[in-house]
């Protein structure tokens, strides 16, 4: 079990109050959690290893690694600090396959999540989301959970060009196979959003395991419950990652969830 977890970032003229709940879990098949997650202010994501690739496990823990030497605790980071990590990233676990290393030997990893930024002084306070895979960035507003990131996937390019529906993407054979991956290449293509800094913002930040088990009807109604902790003293988090066991856990499964505001 996870507890509610907060912490606070001093601004100028106001406090960002941070509370947020994290969880990662094997799952029911799986002998190892390839799986990575951080949550230290202002910076939260979740790295899922190339299941089926060298070092899958290794290459999510580097780039964690890398955020925590390139972003200072408890403070507005700013956009070109985040993209520097993430090209750092890339670069790093790129050094962890050899040079004629190709296909399923090459290691690599998804990454998806959020940062509080200083866009400075023409821009302000945002949080920064940033995406390279099939991990998802999710906003949650006024009862509306809305996928933010896009999934560079086999599927999502079949969806987009209008070859096959939603509802065959979940299904289709070729659903794990994704088409982005921090380390796959020399220069990674991260997608990024700057979303202003609102009085009240939840975001949920989740590996595959969790979107294979669960729909986002399934998501949203426990986010619906606005919960802190449950009788059973479980977070959000761990209702998430509980219910897609429940439902088979085929897959590592990792969540946080972060909630904000202003004082």
């Amino acid at each position: 079990m996870t507890l509610q977890q907060q912490s606070r970032i001093e601004l100028s003229t106001a406090v960002a109050r941070l509370s947020y709940s994290v969880r990662t879990d094997v799952g029911s098949v799986r002998k190892v959690n390839e799986d990575s997650v951080l949550a230290q202010s202002p910076v939260f994501l979740v790295a899922d290893g190339m299941g089926g690739h060298a070092q899958g496990e290794v290459a999510s823990q580097t780039v964690l690694r890398v955020f925590d030497e390139h972003i200072a605790r408890d403070l507005p980071s700013t956009p070109e600090r985040i993209l520097d990590a993430i090209h750092s990233s890339n670069d790093a676990v790129r050094d962890l396959s050899a040079a004629d290393d190709y296909g399923t030997a090459v290691s690599g990893t998804t990454l998806a999540g959020i940062a509080f930024v200083d866009a400075g002084d023409s821009g302000g306070y945002h949080w920064m989301a940033f995406n390279v895979g099939d991990s998802r960035v999710y906003t949650w507003t006024d009862g509306v959970l809305a996928q933010l990131s896009v999934d560079h996937s086999a599927v999502q390019e079949m969806v987009d060009a209008g070859l096959i529906s939603v509802d065959d993407a979940e299904k289709h054979p070729e659903r794990n196979v994704i088409t982005r991956a921090i380390g796959a290449d020399e220069f990674v293509d991260a997608d990024v959003w700057l979303l202003p800094a609102l009085a009240h913002q939840s975001f949920l930040i989740c590996s595959d395991g969790l979107t294979k088990e669960l729909d986002d009807a399934a998501i949203a109604r426990v986010l619906a419950m606005d919960i802190r902790l449950d009788a059973a003293g479980r977070s959000v988090a761990d209702i998430l990652v509980d219910e897609a066991l429940e439902q088979g856990g085929r897959d590592n499964v990792s969540v946080v969830y972060v909630e904000s505001a202003f004082d």
